[in-house]
């Protein structure tokens, strides 16, 4: 494969690598066809997409995506057992994992319940003292006092919690890989159960609370019942779809698509208290779900209260989300500062192993388990291979979380390793799991996980490769074109945002901005100049080599964005890597 522009070594040590001869040729076809811009024409021929499929995949609908939710196992069972408790007012406890997934998926129960006049009981357990998921004690106490316990984000392996909520029954509404058996209870509702066909394994846990609610409402509406507004809940569906790192595939497209409109018109009380906190001052994007807003919500469970992200997402109270939301803010501070911290150690950790092997781990006494899985995603976002961190106590049990790469399992590969009497305990999903570990296990789990994600290849990607999908001028930059592009989304996971090369760029302006920053403007010379800005790039070597670029042209590559600013908006480029042309 050829270097693209001849770069095989750029100013961060990467290889580009463009679109192939096959892809650039199914591009001029679409271009042709459909008189779509050609840089769009690449997107969307990287996707997959026909071109007698593009008005379609530019426009997705729910009408045409969602699918019929009694096609998922026990379906039908959860929502006549739901609608049963709902109709006779019997006691309703929801127990909810901490992350956004759970706090969304409680949040969408709690409010669909209130809006039809009930109330019901929020339970989410402690990240240190009770760990993930269902435990013995909280659900016997809650079956106590309670007729219908729903556990949402979780549950699909909690055989024994499940057991013990004696007098109550159990609905489980989850995404999370399945078992050879499934917990003894009213229904498990999980695209991921092993006798699931697989094809709506992609949902988050709140998309699949979506679908029961959509069921109960057909089935209420059948009996001339009124029920409340299910498209004004998409904001929460789209916010867990992306902070859950859900392919953004299939109907995850429409959900997302439709809850950004729904979020943007600002009516969910504590989405509007956190996205002011957050100073989100333009209209909602999946990068503002998943870098402003969830984190924030994330923040309670990692380091501070557990329920305070539900709680936030179900209020009417003013006040309430306002407090909440100024909480949330002040934990994630604390909860980067823990993180800068431990992500320091982990790296020297996982540099003096080797990050070119199947799996990159590290683990360390008291770092704490609220925030190993984000160092993880770090450490598998900068080596493109699957990551593990993991946090001992004081006691020898280590607690850690794990991120993968496209088309390797994470989850089911830490699942065989618990079956294998290796882990304490551990499950997830595809993209992201966690795990409970003896220290005196720690080396040969994590010897026998990399044989594992070795088999599935991971390693064999090139680490330092930058995908690029076309070539494109600064001139051509513009926020009509961009807005063309952003049809194509929303990107995210399993759906990365194009990017693209500036060849030959002359620099006219660089200034650092803050303490990292740089802020640059380009043209090729002919047309018009567009500015560009590289987050972080004085933590490596392009900060200061396009600051004192000294006259020299460079090749130039990054994503573009729409910058507002006094009510102006003007194409942007994000810039993430550069090589001397």
């Amino acid at each position: 494969m050829t270097d693209f522009l001849n770069v095989a070594a750029s100013l961060t040590a990467r290889r580009w690598v463009g679109p192939s001869p096959e892809n650039d040729r199914l591009a001029e076809a679409m271009a042709q066809q459909t008189g779509l811009p050609l840089p769009l024409c690449h997107t969307l021929t990287r996707r997959g997409v026909a071109p007698e499929e593009a008005d379609a995949f530019l426009a997705p609908t729910l009408k045409d995506l969602l699918p019929d939710p009694a096609t998922l196992l026990d379906m039908d069972k959860a929502t006549a057992r739901f609608i049963a408790a709902t109709k006779n007012g019997e006691r309703i406890a929801i127990f909810a994992d901490y992350d956004v997934d759970g706090g969304t998926s409680a949040a969408l129960l709690v409010t669909w319940l209130r809006d039809m006049g009930r109330t019901c009981t929020l339970y989410v357990p402690d990240r240190i003292d009770e760990g993930y998921g269902p435990n013995d004690e909280a659900m016997a106490r809650l079956a106590r006092d309670h007729d219908l316990i729903v556990c949402v984000d979780c549950g699909t392996l909690s055989h024994g919690p499940i057991a013990a909520a004696k007098g109550a029954d159990v609905i489980v509404l989850d995404h999370h890989l399945g078992g050879e058996t499934l917990p003894d209870c009213v229904a498990v509702v999980n695209p991921n159960r092993q006798d699931e066909s697989g094809d709506l394994a992609h949902l988050c846990a709140a998309a699949v609370v979506f679908l029961m609610l959509v069921n109960v409402t057909r089935q209420l509406r059948d009996a001339g019942e009124k029920s409340p507004n299910l498209m004004r809940a998409l904001d929460l569906v789209a916010l867990a779809t992306v902070a859950d790192v859900a392919p953004l595939i299939g109907v995850n497209r429409a959900l997302v698509r439709q809850g950004l409109r729904v979020m943007a018109d600002r009516d969910r009380i504590g989405l509007r208290a956190l996205a002011d906190v957050a100073r989100m001052d333009t209209a909602p994007t999946s990068h503002s779900l998943g870098f402003m807003l969830g984190p924030r919500i994330n923040a309670g469970g990692r380091i501070g209260a557990a329920d305070l992200g539900a709680r936030l997402l179900s209020t009417d109270n003013e006040a309430e989300a306002q407090a909440i939301s100024e909480r949330l803010d002040a934990l994630n501070s604390e909860r980067r500062e823990i993180e800068n911290n431990v992500r320091a150690e982990a790296i020297i950790q996982a540099e003096e192993r080797g990050t070119d092997a199947p799996l990159v781990w590290a683990a360390g006494d008291g770092w704490h388990p609220g925030v190993v899985g984000i160092v993880a995603s770090r450490l598998k976002e900068s080596t493109n291979r699957p990551a593990v961190v993991i946090g001992f106590d004081e006691h020898g049990i280590g607690k850690g979380s794990g991120r993968s790469v496209t088309g390797v399992d994470l989850g089911a590969s830490i699942q065989k390793l618990a079956a294998e009497g290796l882990l304490v305990k551990g499950g997830g999903h595809k993209m992201a799991a966690g795990l409970t570990v003896e220290r005196d296990k720690l080396d040969a789990a994590m010897a026998r996980l990399s044989e594992l994600l070795e088999k599935q290849g991971a390693g064999s990607g090139g680490p330092r490769d930058l995908k690029l999908d076309a070539l494109l001028m600064p001139g051509a930059a513009t926020v009509e074109l961009i807005e063309k592009l952003e049809a194509a989304g929303p990107y995210g996971a399993s759906a990365p945002a194009p990017r693209f090369a500036f060849p030959d760029c002359q620099i006219h302006f660089a200034r650092r901005v803050g303490e990292s920053h740089l802020k640059v403007t380009i043209s090729d010379g002919l047309g018009p100049r567009l500015d560009a800005i590289c987050f972080g790039a004085f933590d490596g070597p392009l900060g200061p080599a396009l600051e004192g670029h000294g006259g020299k042209r460079f090749h130039l590559a990054g994503r573009l964005e729409i910058n507002t600013w006094g009510g102006r908006r003007s194409a942007q480029l994000r810039l993430d890597d550069a090589a001397e042309a």
